[in-house]
């Protein structure tokens, strides 16, 4: 297959190809516009000849009679005389030029060019005896000498011109190129290696700024994508390695030796909820990433995401005796996410919650400014001052989780997920600092 022309190729055959047409038009036009202003002058002259003989000469007795010419020595040298269809004068210029000189004095008025004679003839009638007709020669050599050498001067100079511009185009297509291939290979080098290298031409103001910030857009959005690649892959690793080292640890344990049936089923139910533990991680994880790739996002209403999530704790709640309380808003409230990442960020604030309440867990949501507050408020032991931070870390738990040693206990993953998958939707999750009973704040844009 023929490899194509690159960029740069193209665009000299275009202006080479484009001064190449104009240069010829250019030079045709000249030696068009040049034989007719020289043909135009060899008319005139051989007029002015024409009329300048017959004003001086005079006939006397089928003679010409001339007047005394000191300068020019009598009548021009190709000039004839007719009288009544009879020579009475003519030059020293062979048969073919009489021969034509005879056609010429037939019709009076009219130039003849001589073919092969390099000559134009011109016949007029005398000014004082109309039946004497006087013909008018003269040479074209010196006319067309003049038309050759401007033509092979206009050729000569076209070739240079074209040549000249040539060599210009493609140093300026080069110089001006070189930029943009120098741009592409940086962007491909930094998109590999250097994922913070920017080209920084500041604010657009040609075309090549334009590229250039348009090229740094790109490598933004590549560095973030693979950021969030990386970011992905690392913490799904981090996130799934506690639930997976204790699925296997209870099978290991449970397969080391025969046990009870309620050895058995406690195993299950430690590795169902390792697994369930996972899932979850998983299901936050890949929302986080769609939130974080800027793919559309959706709406919901707040009261029915507080219904739901009250719903998806009952089970915890009813098992260790703690009363949900849904404060539904007085007016619809929009959430500016969807249904599905508002619930998943909501979640483990309530099941957390629920661990630690000792009677009762208040769900409420209000709106805030430009966005919507969600509020999850517990009776518990609440969040020490110096555990507003690290509590968000994946793997801690605080001195309240440390000291609860319940089978609901999980891998200190819950509150990290629901932070960061808040912070992807535009949102962020908080702990305020109390000894009286615990609370978190989840925020929302507005939908």
């Amino acid at each position: 297959m023929k490899r194509p022309l690159g960029v740069r190729t193209r665009l000299l055959v275009v202006v080479v190809a484009s001064v190449a047409v104009s240069l010829a038009l250019m030079t045709v036009g000249f030696n068009v516009l040049l034989g007719r202003t020289l043909s135009r002058d060899a008319d005139a002259v051989l007029r002015a000849r024409a009329a300048g003989e017959a004003a001086s000469v005079d006939v006397v007795d089928d003679r010409v009679v001339t007047p005394d010419q000191p300068d020019t020595g009598g009548l021009e040298s190709q000039v004839w005389v007719f009288r009544q269809g009879r020579v009475l004068e003519q030059p020293r210029a062979g048969t073919g030029l009489d021969h034509a000189a005879r056609d010429a004095a037939a019709r009076p008025g009219v130039t003849l060019d001589v073919p092969g004679l390099d000559t134009r003839l011109y016949a007029m009638r005398a000014s004082d005896d109309p039946s004497t007709l006087i013909v008018a020669g003269i040479s074209l050599a010196p006319y067309d000498h003049t038309r050759r050498i401007a033509l092979i001067g206009s050729l000569v100079l076209a070739l240079a011109l074209l040549l000249v511009v040539s060599l210009v185009a493609r140093w300026m297509l080069k110089a001006a190129l070189q930029p943009v291939a120098q741009m592409t290979a940086d962007a491909e080098s930094w998109s590999e290696h250097e994922l913070d290298r920017r080209f920084a031409a500041g604010e657009p103001y040609d075309e090549l700024s334009q590229l250039a910030a348009t090229l740094d857009g790109l490598l933004d959005r590549v560095a973030a994508s693979l950021r969030r690649e990386q970011r992905f892959s690392a913490e799904m690793s981090h996130e799934l390695r506690t639930p997976l080292a204790k699925v296997r640890a209870e099978a290991e344990l449970a397969l080391r030796r025969e046990r009870p049936p309620a050895e058995y089923h406690q195993a299950l139910e430690t590795i169902l909820r390792n697994t369930q533990h996972m899932t979850a991680a998983i299901e936050t994880l890949v929302t986080t990433a769609q939130q974080e790739s800027g793919l559309a996002r959706g709406r919901c209403e707040a009261g029915a995401v507080l219904a739901e999530v009250a719903e998806m704790c009952s089970g915890l709640a009813a098992e260790r005796g703690i009363r949900v309380v849904v404060e539904t808003p007085a007016s619809v409230v929009g959430l500016g996410v969807d249904r599905e990442v508002a619930v998943r960020v909501l979640q483990p604030l309530a099941e957390n919650a629920c661990v630690f309440a000792r009677r009762e867990v208040r769900i409420g949501a209000r709106r805030d400014g430009s966005g919507v507050l969600v509020t999850v408020d517990d009776d518990g032991p609440g969040v020490r001052a110096d555990e507003v931070a690290t509590i968000f870390e994946p793997g801690v738990r605080g001195s309240a989780g440390e000291a609860e040693t319940g089978a609901r206990m999980g891998a200190g993953l819950g509150l990290a997920l629901a932070r960061r998958l808040a912070r992807a939707a535009g949102g962020d999750v908080n702990a305020l600092p109390s000894g009286e009973g615990g609370r978190f704040e989840a925020r929302f844009p507005a939908g």
